[in-house]
């Protein structure tokens, strides 16, 4: 029996034992007596009646074994031309004073801090001083546009704010502020307090008696001690796109969160205390929360907080000079970044002018990771790629090649094994299993392990409908795949309409709401179309009122623009296409995915409830002109 197997096996076995053994390596306060609630399923609860600090275990618990001097936060900008090396004690002094200024400012625990912030060290420190204080952060991904913000701050009400006064791109500058200011005027819920951390390339107009310089008031606050919260008590609320267009608030307990990243790091990353760890992501989404910010601190390890693009800052190389000068022993980043570097680069000559001696792997998530792409990739810098596979709501990985235990020989193209914890069915309609490799549904038998969403914020009703009614018993993750022979796991698609773009998960419903509003536009669609680079790219199809007599030009351009202001540039939507209909099935849903496979020029089957099928040459006529649809 394999490594792996055996380790797998514990788990199914004794999967409350497993759980329970894995919690001896974090610090508790009150250890638990239990692993897993069950007194209100479908909502589990683990390890509910410990109590600890999430804080605690990232940074003092290693300040006091000896370990203070030790680099925690390696901050690499590449935009600014600066280094900065934060040490486990630096960080544990930072932490304190930011939660000792939030706790002068009224916030207390339970309370809600939306984090608004660029990939500078603060913004971990921010995440950690609310855990510090036992307060939720819920962290905005700072390309955000203004109603984003507003939406998030009305859903978790915040005390306080935490942001910084500008974001850097390779070429430009972001202003926070204005997008802050237009947020909390649009918001129903007012927050109390502003801290706002000056950036020397924008300095930012801060609001009297709301907003408070962050280099006023942190340094000389009064140091908070880590406060004692439940190992049920949210941690944070991390907001995911819904198919409706209003984002679900993930929540993450205390408790599950730090058993399970600390079990990550070794086993699944092969990765101890004291190495170096790079996850080349944002903290604004799940892998920067995970993977920058908690699991690699939890485990004694070195993060790095890079700022900067996988080309242009300044050139393909970058990736690889960031491993040479910090000793990466890992890098976790997303296909789309490796895309970008093969496309610039396609020998990797940039490789051979580094030392990668440190290197050890290369791990892939947030999207397929195409075969091309692993080979490209395997071949060049001559270490294992592995592709895995997770969700936001799970917070840490459902399928995947776990190193640390033993690195199995997994196919390209696929995901690997399930994860202990994770007992992963493909199912069909009526929720039944099928045959391996067949395409199914894939769904998780519950319970989900420690990490995973225990429920949404306020949204108990939405969490069942969202996740748990589809397939009574299992979490339906809005994967389709299938199983090989072997058992190894292949993600095929998504179910719904929520589309990746770079990495980032994005609702198609939520643009066309957008598009919806603009005055000109009578009907909209917005499709998931295949990139090279991307993955995925959106791709709009508007109806127009009866009487617009303008310029179509003038109309898609406004239509690019509105969705730039609503969702962000992070949508990277660029083309619209203006037609006389849309193609509907006759009770009126419109047909996506026929749209869909037309421009991506995959086989298709013309849809037998199709109200009127002459409409789909006009469709594809218009794909064809915006680029798509080659071959139809």
């Amino acid at each position: 029996m394999s490594s792996y197997s055996i380790v797998y096996d514990r788990w199914r076995t004794d999967p409350e034992g497993f759980w329970m053994d894995a919690a001896q390596d974090v610090d508790w306060i009150t250890p638990p007596t239990i692993a897993l609630d069950t007194t209100n399923t479908p909502f589990y609860r683990w390890f509910a009646d410990a109590t600890c600090n999430t804080c605690w275990n990232a940074v003092d618990r290693h300040v006091e074994a000896g370990n203070g001097d030790q680099a925690a936060i390696i901050h690499d900008s590449p935009i600014t031309g600066t280094q900065h090396t934060l040490s486990y004690r630096d960080v544990q002094e930072q932490t304190a004073r930011l939660g000792g200024a939030l706790q002068n400012l009224g916030v207390e625990k339970g309370d809600r801090v939306l984090i608004y912030m660029p990939m500078i060290a603060e913004a971990a420190i921010a995440m950690l001083a609310c855990a510090r204080i036992g307060a939720v952060h819920s962290v905005v991904f700072g390309g955000f546009a203004s109603n984003e913000l507003a939406v998030r701050i009305d859903d978790c009400t915040p005390k306080a704010v935490i942001t910084a006064s500008c974001g850097l791109e390779p070429n430009r500058t972001i202003p926070y502020m204005p997008l802050l200011n237009g947020a909390i005027e649009m918001a129903s819920h007012k927050p109390a307090a502003c801290i706002v951390k000056q950036r020397e390339q924008l300095t930012a107009d801060l609001t009297q008696g709301r907003d408070h310089d962050w280099d006023a008031v942190v340094p000389g606050a009064q140091k908070a001690p880590c406060v004692e919260v439940g190992g049920a008590d949210p941690l944070y609320i991390l907001y995911t796109s819904g198919t409706t267009g209003k984002p679900k608030g993930v929540i993450r307990a205390n408790g599950g969160h730090l058993v399970a990243l600390n079990w990550t790091m070794k086993h699944i990353y092969n990765i101890e205390p004291g190495d170096v760890f790079w996850a080349a992501s944002d903290v604004g989404w799940v892998v920067g929360h995970s993977y920058i910010v908690y699991a690699p601190l939890i485990a004694g390890c070195t993060t790095i907080m890079f700022e900067g693009k996988p080309v242009g800052t300044p050139d393909a190389g970058t990736f690889w000079r960031v491993i040479s000068d910090h000793d990466v022993k890992a890098l976790f980043t997303a296909p789309t970044a490796i895309r970008a570097i093969r496309q610039v680069d396609p020998e990797g000559d940039f490789i051979g002018k580094y030392d990668l001696s440190c290197f050890h792997t290369l791990f892939l998530a947030g999207e397929r990771a195409d075969p091309a792409t692993v080979e490209w990739a395997a071949e060049k810098l001559n270490v294992p790629v592995i592709d895995h596979w997770w969700q936001t709501e799970t917070g840490w990985t459902i399928a995947g090649n776990p190193s640390g235990i033993e690195l199995l020989d997994v196919p390209i193209g696929s995901a690997g094994v399930a994860m202990p914890g994770y007992d992963i069915r493909i199912l069909d309609e009526g929720g039944n299993e099928v045959e391996n490799g067949t395409l199914g549904a894939i769904a998780v038998k519950l319970p989900l392990p420690p990490a995973s969403l225990p429920t949404l914020w306020g949204a108990d009703d939405r969490f069942l409908s969202s996740y748990l009614a589809t397939f009574p018993g299992y979490y339906e993750t809005g994967d389709a795949g299938m199983k090989d022979e072997n058992g190894f796991l292949k993600i095929m698609a998504r179910t719904d309409d929520v589309i990746n773009v770079a990495a980032h998960r994005l609702s198609t419903g939520e643009m066309e709401e957008a598009l919806a509003r603009h005055p000109d536009v009578a009907e909209c669609a917005v499709i998931g179309v295949t990139d090279a680079l991307k993955g995925q790219a959106p791709v709009g199809l508007i109806c127009l009122k009866g009487g617009t007599n303008r310029p179509h030009g003038e109309i898609t351009a406004e239509c690019v623009l509105r969705i730039r202001e609503t969702i962000g540039p992070v949508a990277a939507f660029k083309k619209v296409g203006v037609v006389a209909r849309l193609p509907k099935t006759r009770s009126g849903k419109i047909l996506r995915a026929t749209m869909v496979s037309i421009a991506d020029d995959t086989p298709w089957n013309m849809p037998a409830t199709i109200d009127d099928p002459a409409v789909l040459d006009e469709i594809t006529i218009t794909l064809k002109e915006l680029g798509y649809a080659s071959k139809a």
